[in-house]
């Protein structure tokens, strides 16, 4: 039978259609196990039904109009026991549900299993006999093995095959569900975006005429630079955080001399500008995309879009004027960075990208303009979409195409009550965070580069929780220098010459890699990174605290972060290392001043505070030793909770179990504030978690000092929380801490929000 199953699954696949695939299932599978009868049922969430789609055996007239509900009937009970059904004689089952127009009166012996996808039921496989009798062990694992196989062809034929499809009961509605790349709504019409040039419709062509060719590919250049720079300009009115560098990243990627060079070199062994440009930039793509880093892979999308945009220039093309609605929905292969800029201004209310993840420079950017995004769809065919219309949950990465009246009228309320709410949080952005009771909280600022912080200060923010230095490394060819690094720092200081700024030393590793300090690891996250590179590489951690000090000077605003600490010892090495460079610097500085005329007396250098960040579990219960040794904990709680929950959110199939809200991580979070308070160290957290009304309650609770989250948050947090007592949220938190089930938190918040007036922020805060 294994020939038979490898057969039946193999021709399901290779069908476009997905009715015809499941008629012809039911004719293989019911010859193949010899029975009197097979049947797919496929689930409609919203009927709340099991619709009979495709039958070998039953009645064909009722095929696509007799549904099944979810809790009636045998076929009903296979699905909500998630598991195979074997019945002698079915009619006098208890839950047997006679249905007289499906014409199954003859039929006695029942073998149900459930269709299961990222454990969700999408229908129900079943083979009838008219016989009496058990089916046997061997018939129940074919079944069960071929359900298994079937479950994502099923999953992936439906969002193939039936976008548009019409059936009796009307159009269907198709949900998919991707990973969540920036919070929001939108109901719009879909437009497609296709590339306007494409490198893999190349053809390689020879050309006798290298020094034209060269200076073909000399203007594309050109004309390309000013391309980013102008997609900078029109984003620069509107947005003024470290977004905005992703087009300084694509500008250094253009004047990358390797880059040059070696399509240069293509041009001079006799290849015309296009086919040199499509080989160095293929093998670019390759090299990217073959990696494990998920942030490194994602820079192979944007090496991609700037060669389609150089091939553009290349070819000279004219842009036609394209159509667009007042508001729509972008929908791409790949959405970049690139055409979120350009489509922006232009009535975007949301984007959809069927690859990337929410570490792509488009979710980057999408999360700071406040639009919607979903990324790593499902495949769909684009050319099916155009025009549609499309719902947008990027709260939950959901999407929906093709909703009914009722649906939309559901999300339409939704997205008013945003925008109401949108309004109403405005007016807070320049008030304390204060709660009604008189509780104070700061709420500091999450930021990676140095531009843009005018912007970030007019956002409400009392100084930066969280500064990652990082991103500068990421966007070099080499290590920074002390003195590039001093001038970076100071730009960040300075920017908050009265506040707080906490800035974290070198974390790459994970999903963070150097192109000239590559790692190669099977598991990168459980490997090298954050502090114990930098423990490892002395030279490059005391560059970077000489640097981060020599900025301080004159401006006594800093703080130093050590991430991915692990244990004592890590602190008590990176102590070291750190009063190492101070006194190095005071020593430096008093040799210099001797030599100035007139001499200098003295100059002050300040000896910055010291945390650490709380992110790995093992920290949880080291936290006597380490009040001990370090001025203040930042719980990082992104990374705390794909630890606790052995969760990757990156991976779209498991990307549903990472929950911020899982009883395991709150009570690990109190825990945490618990001790810090009994050791009196000052408690920040930065992560998704703070930026969410509900998080940010239950931290208020809990006893966090500070909460730090992206700029675009900082103004509805300080709006929910001025509208809370704080006796309040210690009451929320003590019913939450005692809740078995993240789903039981969820609920609870949503009523209690809705209780004191914050309805609206259900949606978003959850």
């Amino acid at each position: 039978m294994l020939t038979a199953l490898r057969r039946i699954v193999l021709e399901f696949n290779q069908e476009a259609e997905l009715q015809t695939a499941l008629e012809r299932l039911v004719s293989q599978v019911k010859r193949s196990m010899n029975t009197d009868c097979c049947s797919v049922y496929l689930a409609d969430y919203r009927s709340q039904n099991f619709l009979l789609t495709a039958s070998d055996g039953l009645a064909q007239s009722a095929l696509g109009r007799t549904s099944i509900g979810f809790s009636e009937g045998v076929i009903g009970l296979v699905g909500q026991r998630e598991e195979p059904i074997n019945i002698d004689n079915a009619p006098e089952h208890p839950h047997f549900k006679h249905t007289p127009e499906v014409e199954e009166e003859a039929l006695k012996a029942f073998l149900g299993t459930p269709i299961i996808h990222q454990s969700k039921v999408l229908g129900i496989i079943s083979v009838q006999q008219q016989k009496i009798r058990h089916f046997d062990e061997n018939e129940e694992a074919f079944l069960v093995t071929l359900a298994a196989q079937l479950a994502s062809a099923i999953a992936n034929a439906e969002a193939r095959g039936m976008l548009g499809q019409k059936k009796d009961h009307g159009k269907w509605v198709k949900q998919l569900v991707g990973i969540a790349g920036a919070p929001g709504l939108a109901l719009s019409k879909v437009v497609v975006c296709q590339p306007d040039a494409d490198l893999s419709t190349v053809s390689l062509l020879k050309s006798a005429n290298s020094e034209y060719e060269q200076q073909r590919f000399y203007h594309a250049v050109l004309k390309t630079r000013v391309d980013f720079h102008q997609m900078s300009e029109q984003l620069s009115s509107i947005l003024s955080d470290d977004s905005l560098d992703i087009f300084e990243m694509y500008k250094q990627l253009l004047s990358s001399v390797s880059l040059a060079d070696e399509i240069k070199e293509q041009i001079n062994l006799g290849w015309n500008a296009e086919s040199a440009l499509k080989q160095i930039i293929d093998k670019y793509v390759v090299q990217f995309e073959s990696l494990d880093d998920v942030y490194i892979r994602e820079r192979g999308s944007d090496i991609r879009d700037l060669g389609n945009r150089l091939l553009f220039n290349l070819q000279r093309q004219q842009k036609q004027q394209q159509q667009l609605p007042d508001k729509f929905i972008l929908v791409a292969e790949d959405v970049t960075a690139a055409m979120l800029a350009q489509y922006q201004h232009k009535g975007l209310q949301a984007i959809v990208s069927l690859s990337g993840s929410n570490n792509s420079h488009a979710a980057i950017l999408a999360r700071a303009l406040g639009i919607p995004a979903i990324m790593g769809v499902d495949p769909i065919p684009l050319s099916q979409l155009e025009g549609q219309i499309m719902i947008v949950d990027g709260y939950n990465g959901e999407l929906f195409i093709a909703p009914d009246s009722a649906l939309q009228v559901e999300y339409l309320h939704l997205i008013n009550e945003e925008v109401a709410l949108t309004e109403k949080v405005r007016a807070a952005i320049d008030l304390p965070t204060i709660t009604q009771d008189g509780k104070a909280i700061e709420l500091m600022l999450n930021a990676g580069l140095a531009s843009g912080f005018e912007h970030s200060v007019r956002a409400g923010a009392t100084g930066v929780g969280l500064y990652r230095t990082e991103i500068p490394f990421l966007e070099r060819q080499s290590f920074p220098t002390e003195q590039e690094q001093t001038q970076l720092y100071k730009q960040v200081l300075a920017a908050f010459p009265n506040q707080q700024v906490t800035m974290r030393t070198l974390d790459v590793g994970g999903d963070k890699a150097l192109s000239y300090f590559p790692i190669s690891e099977d598991n990168p996250f459980l490997g090298w990174r954050g502090i114990r590179i930098t423990l490892d590489h002395p030279e490059i951690f005391l560059v970077q605290i000489r640097a981060m000090i020599r900025a301080s000077i004159g401006l006594n605003n800093l703080n130093i972060m050590l991430p991915m600490i692990t244990s004592v010892t890590e602190v008590d090495d990176a102590l070291n290392l750190i009063n190492q460079a101070y006194f190095e610097l005071k020593d430096e500085l008093k040799d210099q001043l001797k030599d100035e005329a007139p001499p200098v007396k003295t100059i002050q250098i300040p000896r910055p505070k010291v945390g650490i960040m709380l992110e790995v579990p093992s920290v949880i219960f080291q936290l006597k030793e380490l009040a001990q040794r370090v001025d203040f904990f930042s719980v990082g709680s992104n990374d705390l909770t794909q630890y606790l929950l052995a969760v990757d959110r990156n991976n779209a199939r498991v990307a549903n179990l990472y929950d911020a809200y899982h009883p395991a991580v709150l009570r690990a979070l109190n825990m945490i504030a618990q001790e810090a308070s009994k050791y009196l160290v000052p408690l920040s957290l930065c992560g998704e978690l703070a930026g969410e009304p509900a998080g940010a309650i239950l931290l208020l609770a809990m006893g966090y000092d500070k909460l730090s989250m992206n700029p675009h948050n900082i103004a509805r947090i300080k709006w929910v929380l001025r509208h809370i007592a704080y006796h309040q949220a210690k009451i929320i938190l003590n019913h939450v801490l005692n809740f078995s089930t993240a789903k039981q938190v969820h609920s609870y918040i949503n009523e209690q929000l809705e209780n004191f007036g914050l309805g609206g922020f259900v949606r978003a805060g959850l």
